[in-house]
């Protein structure tokens, strides 16, 4: 099916990003997909193209390189990108490229704080997850909400954008993942599987233990944060580096916060700290602050408020360019194109367009 949805409760007036919905098979998904999003694709490849600067040939051949890697780790989403090329119209190595960006080159460096709390830190005694998405603000003209009904998985809701097959979101089964860069520093990277897919991978597990066997089996190209949960309310925070993953639990806090540093022991070390970016540091310690004063009536509301927060501007929650320059890079020019809230348990996703100071979050549904 190739309908498009508007997202549920949202004022007429406000800014949303449009929902897109898929069901069947890998290859129908992703054809499904690509027909709906086309042209967010097709302005996700231009960028990509103007970053890198390579020619066609280069283009192909980098794309291509990772292809192994998808048959050995998730051969159904090569059928998924089969059918994300045939729907969008572009070459599969297109669709390829868009899903290992970060691992061609062509990623700005990014920001986010993400967060994660227990039944016990809630109102309403279900868990809470999610992040800001900081980035370039063009990333705002490829995002949109996508909902897929794979015929043998959990469903699931993320928000991504221009082809990518995984981001940040919840599935049917309670299951949620939020991630955030680690910036420099850390184990270096190396040649394996791109956070993107990943993060889709991520969706389809069913607890954490699925999620745990993920983390300690797959080699990823790059370090990188990640917040999760599952139906069963257990919660964690996994500093996933090439190296393998470094596992953080709140030890009785009842929630779990990381910005842009490593906080596990190993790799918290000062030449790591002084590596990352400058202003992750208050951000921690902002979150952690207004996180713990709320602890045990935290709701939906009280998180959009926090995430609104601009304590200690520019280094804020809610983050707003020093410049508007993009050549500028993340340091300057990043901002927060997405504020994210997540309800696993009642499958509710409810994201901003853009800075949520500016604009309302709108509230998408798993089953709408």
């Amino acid at each position: 099916m190739t309908s498009t949805a508007l997202p549920l409760d949202a004022a007429e007036h406000a800014p949303a990003y449009p929902l897109y919905r898929a069901a069947g098979t890998h290859r129908g998904l992703g054809r499904q997909h690509g027909e709906q999003a086309a042209v967010r694709i097709g302005a996700h490849l231009d960028a990509l193209r103007s970053s890198l600067g390579f020619s066609g040939e280069q283009f192909k051949r980098r794309a291509l390189t990772f292809l192994p890697l998808f048959e050995r780790y998730c051969p159904h989403l090569v059928e998924e990108l089969q059918g994300l090329a045939e729907g969008a119209g572009i070459a599969f190595h297109e669709a390829l490229a868009v899903n290992v960006r970060a691992a061609l080159g062509t990623a700005p460096e990014e920001g986010c704080t993400s967060f994660v709390i227990s039944a016990g830190g809630t109102a309403n005694g279900e868990p809470l997850i999610g992040q800001t998405s900081d980035t370039l603000p063009n990333v705002m003209d490829f995002g949109y909400v996508l909902r897929l009904e794979p015929v043998d998985k959990p469903k699931m809701l993320m928000w991504t954008f221009g082809g990518m097959l995984g981001y940040h979101g919840l599935n049917s089964a309670g299951v949620a993942q939020f991630a955030n860069d680690l910036g420099e520093g850390g184990p270096p990277a190396r040649f394996g599987l791109p956070h993107y897919p990943f993060k889709r991978l991520l969706l389809e597990c069913s607890s954490l233990a699925e999620v745990v066997d993920l983390f300690e089996r797959l080699p990823l190209a790059s370090n990188g944060n990640y917040v999760v949960c599952d139906g069963r309310g257990a919660i964690l925070d996994v500093e996933a580096t090439t190296a393998g993953p470094a596992f953080i639990h709140d030890d009785g806090a009842g929630f779990i916060a990381h910005a842009n540093h490593f906080c596990a022991s190993q790799y918290a070390t000062e030449e790591n700290h002084q590596q990352s970016v400058t202003d992750s540091f208050p951000r921690q310690e902002r979150i952690d602050t207004l996180l713990g004063r709320r602890f045990g009536s935290l709701t939906v509301d009280a998180l959009q408020a926090l995430l609104r927060d601009h304590d200690n501007h520019p280094a804020s929650i809610c983050r707003h360019p020093r410049s508007v320059d993009p050549a500028d890079g993340f340091e300057q020019a990043g901002q927060t194109v997405a504020a994210l809230v997540a309800e696993p348990a009642s499958g509710r996703l409810h994201i901003s367009y853009g800075p949520p100071c500016e604009s309302p979050f709108v509230s998408y549904t798993l089953d709408a």
